[in-house]
């Protein structure tokens, strides 16, 4: 094995946005509505509300689909990506990047899910998209399911719950590989796969009201098995559509400790960790792990497969391992302990960390230990794809934005993941969460802001949009021209 002193040569420096939480232009150009489009800022709301998961229901969707405006539906309105792409491009290129992980809107290309040929007008924006990423020498990386699905899907169907979303998922995704086979080389199945046990209706489209009563662990359960079986289906399709393509899974890493060393905080943050690299598992090994079916058992569980399904699993399963990562918690089998949010998520909370303004506990060191796991675990090419934190900017009088917390969040990050690769770890690239700042996914504020590059607008959507550099766009330039070399 090759020793590295630092990143590898060749290492893929980025940034990471959403289609939903960046494009807006949500009825134009005959795009449907998505699951995003009904997800409304609330104020009143605590942070701990959010990581609790705020719940949707039929009577909410149907208030949000009579109100068309986008004044309490901030991903309605994003950051204007569609119209300003160019502009944001040409700034993600001002900053050096190799790299760019982006979404396809599933409902821009079809904008039910279940029409018999695409909306040609959303696949040209795409391949604009790409073809400019290209000429700017931006690699793209694409994530084709990113808490985007089309409503009309999750109304008719329940979301994945049904096996027809399957075959409507499959349709959509080789529709893509054969419009951006010459464009695209690196794929993503769906965001945070993992996320369906705490946010269904934003990862799967299952709508809470719409499940059998007692039988919601079954109804996500089912979902996500379509969700697996559908990852295989395309992974199989992009190998044999786009020869030397690579597709990858992605994984929430929710990196969790034991809050002391009483062996039952130990089992119970064991089995939280456990859960946590479940989905994954299935994903690179090809099978659904033994205590994950023995769990799921308990439950009262019963997957209804297909005949086929398990050997679909195994025969295509991914060429790499991406990951989120923003922070870690721990866990205690005591009750009433301190708890902090994370992301879409509780823990209790470590006294030996910081926080940021949204309460997520911020761990340098996490990251690396994350990074040694996932690949002593899966022995695949790891890429980290979302990582940052968001924090209320102030602009000064000047129009100059002063970051420092941001980039000594990044700073020590990077000096971690430098000691990883030193230590074996095979890690082929980095894409920050976000590089411009956007719709946040869990309270679709603006004012939670991840970018080196601020947007002009506020969580009213007041503001002119204009884009302005911060001081870590400049600091995140200088890494990616020295590939990282002086961090310290």
């Amino acid at each position: 094995m090759s020793m590295h002193k630092g990143f590898p040569e060749n290492f893929m420096w980025g940034g990471a946005i959403a289609a939903n939480q960046v494009e807006g232009a949500w009825n134009v150009d005959g795009k449907g509505p998505s699951v995003a489009d009904v997800a409304s800022y609330k104020p009143h709301l605590s942070v701990e509300d959010y990581a609790g998961h705020v719940g949707i229901s039929t009577k909410m969707i149907e208030e949000a689909m009579a109100d068309l405006s986008d004044k309490d539906y901030p991903k309605r309105r994003g950051i204007d990506f569609y119209h300003r792409y160019k502009e944001d491009l040409a700034l993600f290129a001002e900053m050096g990047f190799k790299t760019l992980r982006v979404s396809i809107a599933w409902s821009r290309i079809f904008p039910t899910g279940e029409e018999e040929t695409p909306n040609e007008k959303g696949l040209r924006f795409y391949e604009n998209l790409f073809t400019e990423m290209r000429r700017l020498n931006i690699e793209p990386i694409v994530t084709l399911s990113h808490y985007e699905m089309p409503l009309a899907l999750s109304v008719k169907y329940n979301g994945w719950y049904e096996r027809k979303v399957v075959d409507n998922f499959v349709k959509f995704s080789r529709v893509c590989f054969d419009r951006y086979k010459n464009l695209v080389k690196y794929w993503l199945t769906f965001n945070e796969v993992d996320s369906i046990n705490r946010h269904p209706f934003t990862t799967a489209g299952i709508i809470p009201d719409r499940c059998p009563e007692g039988q919601e662990d079954q109804v996500v359960y089912q979902a996500l098995h379509h969700q697996l079986v559908a990852s295989a289906m395309v992974t199989k399709d992009c190998h044999e559509i786009i020869p030397g393509s690579q597709m990858g899974c992605m994984l929430t890493k929710l990196t969790t400790y034991p809050n002391t060393c009483n062996p039952a905080d130990v089992e119970i943050t064991l089995q939280r960790n456990l859960n946590n690299y479940f989905y994954s598992d299935v994903q690179v090994f090809g099978e659904y792990p033994v205590l994950t079916l023995r769990m799921l058992e308990k439950k009262g569980v019963q997957i209804h497969m297909e005949p086929g399904d398990l050997e679909t699993l195994k025969a295509h399963t991914v060429d790499f391992v991406s990951f989120s990562y923003y922070m870690s918690l721990t866990e205690s089998a005591e009750a009433g302990k301190e708890r902090t949010a994370g992301n879409t998520i509780m823990g209790v909370k470590n006294p030996y960390l910081p926080s940021t303004d949204w309460g997520w506990q911020i761990d340098p060191i996490g990251l690396k230990i994350s990074l040694i796991e996932l690949y002593d675990r899966y022995r695949k090419p790891l890429i980290i794809v979302e990582n940052g934190m968001g924090a209320v900017d102030r602009v000064e009088s000047d129009g100059s934005i002063h970051d420092d917390y941001r980039i000594k969040y990044f700073r020590d990050h990077f000096i971690q993941m430098k000691e990883a690769v030193e230590a074996g770890v095979d890690l082929f690239g980095y894409t920050s969460w976000a590089p411009i700042d956007l719709i946040s996914a869990s309270t679709s504020q603006m004012s939670k802001r991840y970018g080196f590059i601020y947007v002009d607008q506020d969580d009213l959507g007041n503001g002119t949009l204009e884009r302005s550099r911060k001081d870590s766009f400049y600091w995140y330039k200088k890494v990616i021209e020295t590939n990282g070399e002086d961090l310290e």
